[in-house]
């Protein structure tokens, strides 16, 4: 292990090196190669250490973002073929993933605390939609980019929120159960909150949308479950598979939206990052306080507020997609993705030192 930790230090050094030179000789190329290998590498690196292993995969977003800016027309079309086109049938794999580990089991919170979960679902689909709209009436954006800062905060909570739950110490058997129950609301709840919040900023064809959001979430969730029921037992060599496939299609996602506004992306890149943060740390913060006020404890209130700060971005990115607006619409859930993943990360690993109080 020391050997190779000293290997990926010495890599790391001269990896860090050549990019410094690269820049400063305006080497663009050589610069975004460097800069892909060195954060692919670190990624590696954290992989190896159990203290730093839950930063690998936002690393590796990092270093798909950074070679869709670099590269973006290797990865928007090969031949007449749009890879955006590759974006949902990916959100399907990943859906038709979750729907695969899930079982009855799974919703036993809903028994167990009716009055957590009820309270989880109304926050996860008032809470973010209402700061996404309001930052997009401030934003001075373009209405189709500020119409993507809605769009996340309206769609449901994404898979990745129990993976931060679990490390928060927060209430895990809640937290999938949220996470399960807004993905299955999302087809009625989405375009709804959608046509009221975004309507002024896009054109919404509301039944469309519902048709959408079931051909992306309730087919492939429906598929999974019916597989995990045939299956049984023997589920679970799939399960081992399942999470390395669902981080692999969201990777590509990402790259391929970046690619898709790079250019969009320059221009008004350090606004929207800032937006996005906001609209996300806000998730966070007023999500567990909400829960507090509303006599949750400590755990269960953790749990929310990492439910409402993080989404689906993966959806919000495929219904941008089948919008025709992925360069546009598409732009907020692409920043996102990564953002939560890091925010998401950091405030996991502060809770996870303190005990959670009742």
């Amino acid at each position: 292990m020391k050997s190779l930790t000293k290997a990926f230090q010495i890599l790391a050094v001269l990896l860090s090196i050549a990019l410094i030179y690269s820049i400063s000789s305006q080497l663009h190329t050589l610069t975004g190669v460097l800069t892909v290998a060195f954060l692919l590498l670190l990624s590696l690196y954290f992989q190896k250490v159990e203290s730093l292993k839950g930063y690998s995969f936002p690393i590796v977003i990092f270093g798909m973002v950074a070679l869709g800016m670099f590269f973006p027309s290797y990865f928007q079309e090969y031949e007449g073929y749009k890879f955006s086109n590759l974006i949902t049938p990916l959100i399907q794999l990943i859906m038709f993933g979750m729907g695969a580990t899930l079982s009855l089991k799974d919703f036993a919170a809903v028994v167990k605390s009716p009055k957590s979960v009820g309270i989880g679902v109304i926050a996860q689909f008032s809470i973010m939609p209402l700061i996404g709209f309001v930052l997009a009436k401030l934003s001075g954006l373009e209405p189709e980019i500020a119409a993507g800062i809605i769009l996340v905060g309206c769609s449901p909570s994404g898979t990745a929120s129990n993976v931060m739950a679990f490390l928060a110490k927060a209430n895990v058997a809640l937290s999938v159960t949220l996470t399960s129950i807004t993905t299955l609301l999302a087809p009625l709840m989405t375009p709804l909150l959608m046509k009221l919040l975004a309507g002024q900023f896009i054109e919404i064809d509301l039944v469309k949308m519902m048709w959408d959001i079931f051909k992306i979430i309730l087919l492939p969730v429906g598929a999974g479950l019916i597989v995990h029921r045939l299956l049984g037992q023997n589920i679970k060599y799939i399960e081992k598979l399942l999470p390395l496939i669902s981080m692999l299609g969201i990777a590509l996602i990402i790259l391929v939206i970046t690619a898709a506004g790079r250019d969009s992306l320059l221009e008004i890149g350090p606004l929207l990052i800032l937006l996005v943060m906001i609209h996300n740390v806000m998730g966070y913060g007023v999500g567990y306080w909400f829960s507090r006020l509303t006599g949750m404890n400590e755990q269960d209130s953790r749990t929310l507020a990492i439910e409402v700060g993080m989404q689906n971005a993966g959806l919000a990115s495929g219904l941008a997609n089948l919008l025709g607006k992925i360069a546009t619409v598409g732009l907020a859930p692409a920043v996102f993705g990564p953002m939560q993943n890091i925010t998401g990360s950091i405030l996991a690993t502060v809770w996870s030192r303190r005990e959670p109080k009742q």
